[in-house]
């Protein structure tokens, strides 16, 4: 898997398509995350974008093969165990920006709540904004793997199921990635800090499930 990881990363790098999520990403942080912000809210505001830029980074990986090198890929890993590595290609980069953007807040925000009186503690912040970051990462991922090749083959549905998915994880009341989000953005009133505990092993068990259903799907398929 590692020798796998490794080209998929090198495609990735060489293909420069990292760019417009990534710079899309920094330009939510410069325009989110106001300097003196509260640290909570700021840490939602990181976590937030994160879901959709995961679904694209996803997207990015698992098409960025031409068909006769992802055809070699698979004769010679298996297709599965090739797939898995696109997939986790694209969720380990995002991944790389949930630590970039709880660095981030870490140092110019605000480490009060709301009133900006209220002291809240910046470790332990900063483990409730990653955790948060990463449900998003999770949650992003899976809706990666489920909304592009092998389980949806055509570009349009892809895109636009991906947007749909991603936003409605986002805003329904349900979701995991919500209520980790919520969970900063409410505390930030009184500077309560709440790990997402649940929302993580929920996101977790999502992620795994969708990449499992993709790679089994690549096996039949190719």
């Amino acid at each position: 898997m590692i020798p796998l990881l490794r080209y998929h990363f090198t495609l990735l790098l060489r293909s420069h398509r990292w760019l417009p999520p990534g710079l899309l990403y920094a330009a939510l942080l410069a325009v989110g995350v106001q300097s003196g912000g509260p640290i909570l809210d700021s840490y939602g505001v990181a976590a937030f974008g994160l879901l959709p830029l995961a679904a694209w980074l996803c997207r990015i990986c698992v098409t960025n093969e031409p068909p006769a090198a992802r055809s070699c890929a698979a004769a010679a890993a298996g297709p599965g165990k090739a797939h898995l590595a696109c997939v986790l290609t694209g969720g380990l980069a995002a991944t790389f920006l949930a630590l970039v953007g709880t660095a981030y807040v870490s140092l110019v925000a605000d480490p009060h709540a709301s009133d900006h009186r209220t002291a809240v503690p910046v470790l332990a912040a900063a483990g409730a904004g990653l955790s948060a970051a990463l449900v998003c990462v999770l949650l992003g991922t899976a809706v990666g793997a489920l909304c592009n090749w092998p389980v949806l083959r055509r570009t349009g549905w892809s895109t636009v199921s991906g947007l749909l998915a991603a936003v409605l994880l986002l805003i329904a009341g349900a979701s995991p990635a919500n209520a980790a989000v919520s969970g900063l953005v409410t505390g930030s009133a009184d500077g309560t800090i709440t790990m997402p505990w649940l929302p993580l092993l929920a996101g977790v068990l999502i992620a795994a499930t969708a990449m499992a259903v993709a790679c089994r799907l690549s096996s039949r398929r190719s």
